[in-house]
């Protein structure tokens, strides 16, 4: 018998990623609840105290509301959900975080699952900070475009049900405006930042995969680093890493004219790039992931495998294997 594992909101767009990844494993064994009882507290208790370990794919305040209702203190959870992603009683969940991470994924209790747009943020501005070469109140611009699945069942069905009062033909539309995108707290907590970033994220006409850019005035950074400085720092943070991987500057120069969010779309990768010019002093630092993949789902199955002591890739597909 399998590690016993209960998605709560598994009929989302995450818990439907996640149970499709997980429900053919023999190390698992899926607790579920009819249709008829996934609101119901009583039958949601039983559940969440009888499971070995927790996926919550619920909204902020149902993710906490879920918390609440443990009893086990045998029970393991990720949240899904931005409820605890700034919380320093929950491990966050990007074990290549640090060299350190993975470990404390490994053991925690309470691991709450890095958003999308800031896994690929703080993927390429936390090595940066760590190597000194970016300092922590810098004022930073990020951007980032989507696919539309990143907006949950609502958005989706906004661009794929004509029938939908919200349906919408638009290609292109530039979001979260007013500045307080949720992402952004997590982004300043575990980026290793003291200055909130700028953050500027879009969704194009495409069901699926990211970009999160970070641009950069080299002569305006404290340690006025090369591109060359850039890129080492970045590839020696991530050096060995499964999931995680930096194209050489040669690789970045070839695709600099045209970059596709939707390359590792289907996989747990992401892929960083560093885009630059010695001479200008100016570098664009571009992480490509799928927002469904290592955005989310992706990343909460290699946290449930890191949890369970099991293989790091179980259930997970990669850039190499899908090629």
């Amino acid at each position: 018998m399998g590690a016993r594992v209960f998605i709560d909101g598994e009929a989302g767009t995450t818990g439907l990623q996640i149970r499709a990844r997980l429900q053919e494993r023999s190390s698992i064994e899926l607790l579920s609840l009819d249709d008829s009882q996934r609101k119901d507290a009583v039958h949601r208790a039983r559940l969440l105290n009888a499971a070995d370990l927790v996926i919550l794919c619920l909204p902020d305040a149902a993710a906490r509301e879920a918390v609440s209702l443990l009893e086990n203190p045998e029970t393991r959870v990720i949240d899904a959900s931005t409820a605890h992603r700034t919380d320093p009683d929950w491990v966050f969940g990007f074990p290549e975080l640090d060299a350190r991470q993975a470990e404390l994924v490994a053991k925690a209790r309470f691991v709450s699952n890095p958003g999308c747009y800031s896994t690929g943020a703080i993927a390429l501005i936390r090595p940066l900070i760590d190597a000194g070469l970016l300092q922590p109140d810098f004022p930073l611009t990020i951007n980032g475009v989507s696919g539309y699945s990143g907006g949950g069942r609502g958005m989706i069905e906004s661009y794929e049900d004509e029938s939908s009062p919200n349906y919408t033909t638009r290609a292109f539309h530039t979001y979260g405006l007013g500045l307080h995108h949720k992402h952004v707290p997590e982004i300043v907590a575990r980026g290793g930042l003291t200055q909130r970033p700028i953050f500027v994220p879009s969704v194009a006409r495409y069901s699926q995969g990211m970009l999160v850019q970070v641009p950069l005035q080299l002569g305006a950074l404290a340690a006025k680093p090369s591109v060359a400085a850039i890129h080492a720092a970045i590839s020696a943070h991530y050096a060995g890493q499964r999931f995680v991987s930096v194209a050489s500057l040669e690789e970045a120069a070839r695709c600099a004219t045209a970059l596709d969010p939707r390359a590792l779309n289907g996989t747990n990768d992401m892929r960083l790039y560093v885009f630059g010019d010695e001479e200008l002093g100016q570098a664009v630092l571009v992480a490509q992931l799928d927002n469904l993949g290592k955005g989310a789902s992706g990343a909460a199955v290699q946290n449930l495998n890191l949890m369970l002591g099991l293989t790091a890739d179980e259930g997970l597909e990669t850039r190499a294997a899908a090629e």
